[in-house]
């Protein structure tokens, strides 16, 4: 018997909508807040020692001052990248001073003056090593000038400023956090001046301008560091970073719009960001010691280094030319102490303190650019030729052999030992090879008793014997005119008096 249950449209949809909530009722139920608790799972030791190292909620570290360049950034920096900003040589840019701090923040500072101190520095680690030389090297060429300067009469809000003779790219100043600041700096070097090459067409060398603030000390000086805040420029001469910046506009108008995604937007004004301060021995045009410092990106987190000022570290210094080249090959397993032995028996002390963490395949992985650019066009090949221990090709070889009075020389004594098999005898001559850096009869004879274990000071004359056995006086155009890898044998004969020697050579 077959049973038929009808049911019409509406009871079916109602069935079906009640079997579907009922489904989706018993989903969650294994993970309810009964048998799962989230707490719990924070309370794991893993979640403890990351959640230790997040700051707590609603906190955000704020610098208490903020610094803006109110010029516009390049379009043609990539994404991540640090901002690139360019400016004219000798034009004066604002630079705007915003106390930035939260309420309650700092109440020490409330109604007081803060020092600042703006510098233009250099944004290559290589240049900063021998930021020294290059300061004196272009305050050299441009007696008189600076390289940072303030518009006094442009600025708002500054007091005191103050420019030292000693400090070419600083300049320093006060102001009030509660009134309306800005600072017009003028900066007066170019990038192109500090590249290696200057014959048109190079590619200019970044700078930075960075801005230390201080508050006033027990000492009654401002030597207390609240912030420093740094961004990289490029220097052109007049109207050059106008033209520079309309070249990256159109350049990035005509990439399509998946490559513009990979380039930043170029802002009206330039940000600078924190950074760690300008360390207090900074470069000073003095003769005496000066120090270096070099920073390490993403936002130049500085560090400090110290070289002393000699005049072997002067880019101009000639190598001593009395000396000879090095002795002694640089290892690369070299320790940090042999690699600062081998420099100050190389003539490099002056460098000694700024290499003072270089072990020996540190110092040889440099090329020949990155020392020229650290120590200078003169020490730095210098310091190049000596790593590679490029032996000088001497301009004579002499192979010599001092005659035996009872065997010829000449012919190759053999002998056969117990076994039968041929051997040297002891007659053999063994002769010396004399390597002459300088073509004079002088050095040949001083070499010449070396090798021969004959004293210097009884040599009278040395003779050469000629083809018809005549003997021709040793001079320095005799020696001069030798072939390369001559030979020959030395032979003594006593003179009249008997106390002296004469050599012959033949």
């Amino acid at each position: 018997m077959a049973w038929v249950l009808k049911m019409d449209d509406a009871t079916i949809e109602s069935g079906l909508v009640h079997d579907f909530d009922a489904s989706l009722s018993g989903i969650g139920q294994e993970l309810g807040a009964g048998a799962y608790s989230m707490s719990d799972v924070l309370a794991l030791p893993i979640f403890k020692q990351e959640d230790s190292s997040l700051p707590p909620e609603n906190e955000t570290k704020n610098p208490p001052f903020q610094y803006v360049l109110c010029t516009a950034t390049s379009p043609a920096v990539k994404l991540h990248d640090e901002t690139l900003t360019y400016l004219n040589q000798g034009q004066s840019y604002e630079v705007r001073m915003l106390d930035n701090r939260k309420p309650g923040e700092l109440p020490e500072l409330n109604n007081k003056m803060v020092k600042s101190i703006v510098r233009v520095v250099f944004h290559d680690r290589r240049l900063q090593y021998t930021e020294h030389q290059q300061l004196e090297g272009w305050k050299w060429n441009r007696p008189g000038d600076r390289l940072l300067d303030i518009d006094i009469p442009m600025s708002v809000g500054i007091v005191e400023p103050k420019t030292h003779p000693s400090q070419l790219n600083a300049a320093e100043f006060l102001w009030d956090l509660n009134k309306r600041t800005s600072v017009f700096v003028q900066v007066h070097c170019i990038s192109t001046e500090f590249t290696p090459r200057k014959h048109g067409g190079e590619k200019g060398v970044p700078f930075r301008i960075q801005i230390d603030t201080f508050a006033l000390g027990d000492g009654g000086d401002y030597t207390e560091h609240l912030h420093s805040a740094s961004c990289q420029i490029k220097v052109f001469k007049p109207k050059g970073a106008d033209r520079k910046q309309k070249t990256d506009r159109e350049k990035m108008e005509k990439r399509t719009a998946q490559e513009k995604e990979k380039y930043q937007p170029s802002y009206d004004t330039t940000i600078l960001s924190e950074c760690s301060p300008w360390p207090d021995n900074a470069y000073t045009s003095t003769n005496q010691a000066a120090t270096l410092s070099f920073a390490s990106t993403p936002l130049s987190t500085y560090t400090t280094s110290s070289v002393l000022d000699s005049d072997s570290s002067s880019p101009n210094h000639q190598a001593d030319p009395g000396s000879h080249g090095n002795s002694e090959q640089l290892s690369p397993t070299a320790s940090i102490q042999d690699t600062q032995k081998w420099l100050l028996k190389n003539r490099f002390s002056s460098y000694t303190r700024l290499f003072s963490n270089f072990s020996g395949s540190d110092l040889l992985k440099l090329t020949r650019d990155d020392l020229v650019q650290i120590c200078g066009p003169a020490d730095g090949i210098r310091l190049f030729n000596a790593l590679k221990s490029r032996s000088v090709r001497p301009r004579l070889t002499v192979y010599v052999c001092k005659e035996s009075p009872q065997e010829s020389p000449l012919l190759d004594r053999h002998s056969t030992n117990e076994n039968g098999e041929h051997c040297l005898s002891s007659g053999l001559h063994v002769y010396h090879a004399l390597y002459l850096e300088e073509l004079t009869a002088a050095e040949l004879i001083r070499k010449m008793a070396c090798v021969c274990s004959i004293p210097l000071g009884t040599i009278n004359q040395v003779y050469r014997q000629g083809p018809t056995g005549i003997h021709i006086l040793l001079s320095d155009q005799m020696v001069y005119n030798f072939p390369d890898e001559s030979c020959f044998l030395i032979s003594t004969v006593k003179d009249e008096s008997g106390e002296g020697l004469h050599l012959i050579l033949k």
